[in-house]
C-alpha cells in the first residue's frame, strides 16, 4: 500500500498552515498512482483543488488532498477506501479506480456514506444498483457514460461503418477476463447480430497477464470471423503490438485502454497502426473546446511527465471535483449526504465550440428514460445516443491509429477527424 499526501497540495497545506489558516475540507484520492488512468484523475483533481483555492477556496474554506493507492488490485482498492475513511477521515472521494477495484469498495462507501465521484469505472451494474437501493447508494456518482452506453453507441458504429461501409457480417470477440471485459463482451453480444446485422461467431476470454497472443489470434482466424472485436482495459498495449507484429489479417476494433493516450504508439514501439478503439470524450484526436484546451495547456504547463495529455477521466475529475464543491456549497457541506446527493444531481455545465454543443457535464436524474435505451442511469454523467448531439455529446467516439502514428476521431461523423481504414496488411472483404 502506498498512502501518501498528494506533494503539491501538501507545499499548499504548509503555507496555510504557516500563515494560521487552517484547510477544513479534506478530499481523498483513490487510484493506481502508477496508471495513467489512475494519474489523469489525480492530476485532473489537483488543478481544480488549485484553482477553488486560488478563488477563495469553498465555504471560505481551503481544500486538501490524500491519496491511496490500490496498485489496479482490488483487495488493496478495499484498503485504500478503507484508509481515506477512517484514518484520514476525508470528506470527498474522487476515485480514479478500474471497475473491479470500484466493485470491490463499493460496500465501503455504502457503509461509510461518503460523497463518492468515480471518473474511469463505467460499470452499468453499479448505476443498476443505484436504481435498486437509491438510498445506500446516494453518495455515488459516476461521470463516465456507463458501458452500456458506449455499447449502444457503438453498436452503431458497427452497422454504419463495419458492415454498411467495409462488408463485415461477422465477428469474433477477444475479450479480457475482468468485470469490465464480460459487462462489455455481454452488451456486444446481445446487440450486433439484431441490430447491426453482425453475427458474433465465438467468444474468446484471456487473462490479462496473456503476453503470447499467437495461439489466440489464431484461434480467431479459424473462427472464420470477418473481424474481431477486442475487449482490453489491462496491459492493452501487448495484445495490439502483437497484432501487428504478426500482420493478423483481420481487422481489430473494439475497446483498448491503453490506445486512449498519446503514448500508446511509444509503448507499442509504434506496432499500433490500425487499430480502432471506442473512447469516451474527451480523446486523444478529439477536437478541443476553448474551456477544455485551457484545461489541458494548464496541465501541461504542470506536468512533464506522462500521461502527455489527461484521458478522458482527468477531464471528469476537474470538471466533477468543481460540481461536488458546488454541490457542497448549496448542501451547506458533505455530512448531510441526501442534501449533497440531490444537489450534486441538479450539477449541469455546458461547454460550446464554434457556438455548438460539445461537452456537457451533468446527471441522469431517477425519472428521465433514456429513449434509445428506454431505461433510466441515474447518478450517471449524461450522453446522447443519436445525432444531432444536441442534448449532450455522444456517450464516446471512435478512435483510430494509422499505420503513420496519427490518430483521429472516425465516428459519429459529427465529431470525425478522418476516415476509417483498413491495416495495409488486412485485405478489403
Amino acid at each position: 500500500m502506498n498512502y501518501k499526501m498528494t506533494t503539491g497540495v501538501v507545499a499548499l497545506t504548509a503555507g496555510l498552515m504557516a500563515s494560521g489558516a487552517y484547510a477544513e475540507i479534506k478530499v481523498g484520492f483513490i487510484g493506481s498512482l502508477s496508471s495513467d488512468t489512475g494519474l489523469s484523475t489525480l492530476r485532473g483533481a489537483e488543478i481544480a483543488i488549485e484553482e477553488l483555492n486560488a478563488a477563495g477556496g469553498v465555504m471560505g474554506q481551503q481544500i486538501t488532498m490524500v491519496s491511496a493507492d490500490t496498485g489496479e488490485d482490488v483487495t488493496e482498492g478495499i484498503k485504500a477506501y478503507e484508509y481515506l475513511a477512517e484514518t484520514e477521515e476525508v470528506d470527498f472521494i474522487i476515485s480514479g479506480s478500474i471497475d473491479d477495484v470500484s466493485l470491490g469498495w463499493l460496500p465501503r462507501m455504502q457503509e461509510y456514506q461518503i460523497p463518492t465521484l468515480d471518473t474511469w469505472t463505467s460499470y452499468i451494474g453499479i448505476i443498476d444498483m443505484v436504481v435498486e437501493d437509491p438510498e445506500t447508494m446516494a453518495p455515488y456518482f459516476m461521470n463516465i457514460a456507463s458501458d452500456e452506453a458506449l455499447a449502444t453507441l457503438y453498436i452503431n458504429f458497427g452497422a454504419d461503418v463495419l458492415k454498411a461501409q467495409m462488408g463485415f457480417e461477422s465477428v469474433v470477440i477477444l475479450a479480457e477476463d475482468t468485470a469490465f471485459g464480460g459487462a462489455i463482451t455481454g452488451l456486444v453480444t446481445e446487440a450486433l447480430a439484431p441490430v447491426a446485422g453482425i453475427e458474433v461467431k465465438e467468444i474468446i476470454t484471456y487473462d490479462i497477464n496473456t503476453n503470447d497472443f499467437a495461439p489466440i489470434f489464431a484461434k480467431a482466424q479459424a473462427s472464420g470471423a470477418d473481424f474481431i472485436y477486442q475487449v482490453s482495459s489491462v496491459n492493452s498495449q501487448v495484445v495490439s503490438s502483437q497484432y501487428v507484429k504478426l500482420q493478423v489479417p483481420m481487422a481489430m476494433t473494439g475497446v483498448n485502454v491503453a490506445a486512449l493516450g498519446l503514448e500508446y504508439w511509444e509503448d507499442t514501439g509504434g506496432a499500433g497502426g490500425g487499430i480502432s478503439t471506442l473512447s469516451p470524450v474527451p480523446s486523444v484526436g478529439f477536437e478541443l473546446d476553448p474551456a477544455s484546451q485551457a484545461f489541458v495547456d494548464t496541465y501541461q504547463a504542470k506536468y512533464s511527465s506522462r500521461p502527455k495529455i489527461p484521458h478522458f477521466n482527468g477531464f471528469n475529475a476537474y470538471h466533477g471535483l468543481k460540481q461536488a464543491m458546488a454541490a457542497a456549497t448549496e448542501a451547506g457541506g458533505f455530512d448531510d449526504v441526501k442534501a449533497w446527493s440531490a444537489a450534486m444531481l441538479k450539477q449541469d455545465l455546458k461547454l460550446e465550440k464554434d457556438g455548438q454543443l460539445w461537452l456537457r457535464y451533468g446527471f441522469w436524474d431517477y425519472d428521465t428514460v433514456e429513449p434509445v435505451t428506454g431505461r433510466t442511469y441515474p447518478h450517471n454523467a449524461l450522453f446522447d445516443l443519436e445525432a444531432p448531439y444536441d442534448f449532450a455529446q455522444p456517450s464516446m467516439v471512435v478512435i483510430q491509429w494509422k499505420e503513420d502514428g496519427k490518430v483521429g476521431v472516425v465516428y459519429p461523423p459529427e465529431y470525425a477527424t478522418t476516415d476509417f481504414t483498413l491495416p495495409s496488411w488486412v485485405p478489403a472483404k
